[in-house]
């Protein structure tokens, strides 16, 4: 696994170990324990006999688009980071010889792959988008393509907005929602597309076991709900009032490049995951937001 220490990966090792799987953790530093091996995606630089000895490889890696103000260096490191590990494990996969191939690789990707739906619910036939996102996600998906073409199962996981108080979209939102200074964003009726984090960690899970998934899969709640309606869900669970809405001049200063991401409407429905009869244990915002702000 790459990006096994993010915010995504060190819940799905854990989900992993518990089912009782062996995780090798690809690092870019020096090892630390047994189940650490060192590579180096910027230089494609990865010991094929690590992945010959692995029946599955999933890819989590990619810097956090939320995580910092955009600037044109943050977006090269956004779309770098994400490139050139998933063509590195790619690349070094479809090299092994048939028969010491993994049978699978799952791979992240994002909703941003859709840019602006407005209201407009798509699933996975849908085409890309426009805008810096879906950009990225159009060379991220299509950096799979050597492991596919080499007879892969290949899986991309259009992940869309896990909720946990730890990380992600929610937790920066917490302090200023318990203060009483928060709001929707902007007009607030673009489109949010949530899921609890179980139901993350339990999809990634479902589609590596499942040999009829290939190709590209939404990664979402089942009940998509506008920014509107995400915050006073939010705020009503806090018990707080959330009356300040930020308006899209004041989300521009303060995020840069990535206002207009907060500000997309990405009506996003898991088409996949519904047709392979996947179970949701939150399939509405309520209880994933309960799920996600439970202790």
């Amino acid at each position: 696994m790459a990006g096994a220490s993010g915010f995504l990966g060190t819940r799905l090792v854990d989900l992993f170990t518990a089912d009782g799987h062996q995780v090798v953790r690809l690092v870019r530093r020096a090892p630390r324990g047994p189940d650490e091996r060192r590579w180096n995606p910027s230089a494609a630089q990865l010991d094929p006999t690590l992945v010959a000895e692995a029946d599955a490889v999933v890819n989590l890696a990619g810097a956090g688009v939320g995580d910092r103000r955009w600037n044109e260096e943050y977006k090269r490191l956004i779309r770098a980071s994400r490139v050139d590990t998933t063509s590195t494990l790619a690349i070094t996969i479809a090299g092994l010889p048939a028969a010491d191939r993994p049978e699978v690789l799952v791979n992240s990707s994002a909703i941003g792959w859709y840019g602006n739906t407005g209201d407009r619910a798509v699933e996975e036939d849908a085409p890309a988008g426009e805008g810096f996102l879906a950009d990225v996600a159009r060379v991220w998906e299509a950096a799979t393509r050597p492991a596919e073409d080499a007879g892969v199962r290949v899986v991309r996981l259009r992940t869309g907005l896990p909720l946990h108080r730890d990380g992600g979209l929610l937790k920066p939102q917490l302090l200023p929602f318990r203060l009483g200074i928060a709001g929707r964003l902007g007009s607030g009726r673009q489109w949010v597309p949530w899921i609890s984090m179980t139901d993350w960690l339990n999809a990634a899970a479902f589609t590596l076991a499942r040999a009829d998934i290939a190709g590209p899969v939404n990664v979402v709640g089942p009940t998509p709900v506008t920014n509107a309606e995400f915050t006073r869900e939010l705020a009503r669970q806090l018990h707080r009032p959330a009356v300040i809405p930020i308006p899209a001049l004041a989300l521009k200063v303060a995020l840069g490049g990535f206002a207009q991401e907060a500000l997309t409407s990405t009506r996003v429905l898991p088409g996949v995951l519904n047709r392979a009869a996947f179970t949701f244990r939150h399939p509405d915002l309520p209880s994933a937001l309960t799920a996600a702000l439970s202790p």
